[in-house]
């Protein structure tokens, strides 16, 4: 039946040019690191009561999996323009151990409801800034966390890093309590345009960090690059990339600027005037796809690169590449603890989010309550929703013969009108049993996406949320 309603549709025999289709699909559009959306959570239905009893069902369930942690460490001692994470600007260190203190409180309620005995299968840091905290505060942190906590032997530790703020003694700290993988914010090189973007680090700090932790023996490092940035040209970017692959990172993300000045006032430090636009955007993007690409660099989901070594393509490459609210990662876990400030968790069918401001987090904890702002349970549709937009971002194809079509006709029938564009453009391909991304459309994911997004289509938002597309 599938294929009969899309026989009906001819691919143009000329696919339109690439500036049309940035034209019609450089919309608002959510990045899907999860489904549903935050802004479209159905926080009204969700309680912590609920939320409890799914954390327990998910551990339950895989106990042999693990809990993957992560700590989001919110503390900057400058505000970067570009960034869009909940972050607190300050120079007081005194911050570092009050903060922790409330992070293991908010551990220690998890543990109450999910016992001492629990095997931790990934810790990550982000942030704001991770190494804003001294190496003896993290240590604190870490063994707090994984104190009466069994480690898996699969484990992975990582960690996000400021290249200009972060010592050997961070390095080898982290290292000595498991950690093997950092992630260093670079975005660009350029003096004028990390003027502008408030990000400042040289290339000899960057490549200090790089040496340092191979020598030490991290296996995995990635860098972090941000294209459309304020001021940036194919130049810019020609040069920041090179100089990126030189130091061989064996991941890069490679992320498309969101400019959301209404959510994140500090975007307002230049004019958006500044910023290359369409077409321009969408060169910077296939120009660093280009060089990083011919420096052996593999293709990996939405933005992101790998080495064939790195266990992020390996993934891809066997088909077990997932994405949360981190971005990708190699491993899938049921659950997904977030703790601090904003911190987002996952159960698989339930979402939580903590509240985003230190002095409430801290109120909360201080009664013994977990510092939970809203959170959303996932209808039976949700979930099939979910791992058809999980499967495209990670593997450019779905199965179209799923439940859906058995129980939920209606709205197979909306998808099938929001896919008729797309194969018209070219951005997918229609089998009887796949609904696959062609290479034109893999610039075009979060599009695709949106064609499945049932609550984004019914609630017609009147206000902006997200970044654009392109």
């Amino acid at each position: 039946m599938y294929q009969k309603d899309y026989k009906k549709v001819k691919l143009q025999d000329n696919v339109p040019q690439t500036s049309n289709l940035i034209n019609k699909y450089n919309v608002q559009a959510p990045r899907y690191t999860s489904y549903p959306t935050v802004p479209f959570w159905d926080s009204d239905s969700w309680t912590e009561e609920k939320w409890i009893e799914r954390i327990k069902v998910a551990y339950e369930k895989s106990p042999d999996k693990g809990i993957s942690l992560y700590i989001h460490l919110p503390f900057c001692e400058s505000l970067c323009t570009y960034c869009g994470c909940n972050t607190r600007i300050t120079k007081n260190h005194g911050v570092e151990t009050p903060y922790i203190n409330d992070v293991l409180k908010e551990w220690h309620l998890y543990k109450h409801h999910l016992g001492d005995d629990i095997l931790i299968s990934d810790i990550h840091l982000g942030g704001g800034t991770p190494t804003f905290f001294s190496p003896e505060n993290l240590k604190l942190l870490i063994e707090g966390l994984l104190h009466r906590c069994r480690v898996s032997q699969e484990s992975e530790f990582s960690f996000e890093a400021h290249p200009a703020n972060t010592t050997v003694e961070h390095l080898e700290t982290l290292y000595n309590l498991g950690f093997r993988r950092l992630s260093l914010g670079i975005q660009d090189f350029d003096p004028l345009i990390q003027f502008l973007i408030n990000r400042k680090q040289t290339e000899e700090e960057v490549r200090h960090v790089v040496e340092q932790a191979r020598k030490i023996g991290y296996t995995s490092i990635n860098f972090d690059l941000i294209y459309g940035l304020p001021k940036q040209s194919v130049t810019t970017i020609h040069d920041t990339v090179k100089k990126a692959i030189e130091l061989r990172p064996d991941r890069i993300s490679f992320y498309s600027y969101a400019h959301v000045p209404w959510i994140r006032p500090g975007q307002r430090h230049y004019n958006e005037n500044d910023l290359p636009k369409n077409e321009e955007k969408l060169q910077l993007y296939q120009l660093g796809k280009e060089i990083i690409s011919k420096a052996g660099y593999r293709d990996v989901g939405m933005d992101h690169f790998a080495l064939p070594t790195d266990s992020l393509y390996k993934a891809s490459n066997e088909g077990t590449l997932h994405r949360n609210f981190m971005g990708y990662t190699d491993r899938y876990s049921r659950l997904m603890i977030g703790l601090g400030v904003s911190s987002i968790s996952d159960s698989w069918h339930a979402f939580a989010q903590n509240v985003k401001k230190n002095e409430e987090y801290h109120a909360i904890l201080a009664n013994g309550k977990l510092p939970l702002m809203k959170g959303h349970i996932h209808t039976e549709l949700d979930l099939i929703l979910r791992k058809h937009i999980l499967d495209i971002m990670c593997n450019g194809k779905t199965d179209w013969n799923r439940s859906i079509y058995r129980n939920y006709q209606h709205v197979a029938t909306k998808i099938k009108t929001e896919l008729l564009p797309l194969i018209e453009d070219g951005l997918i391909h229609v089998t009887e049993h796949y609904i696959e991304v062609t290479d034109m459309g893999h610039a075009f994911l979060r599009n695709i996406c949106m064609a499945f997004d049932q609550r984004l289509h019914n609630s017609s938002p009147t206000k902006d949320l997200f970044s654009r597309a392109i």
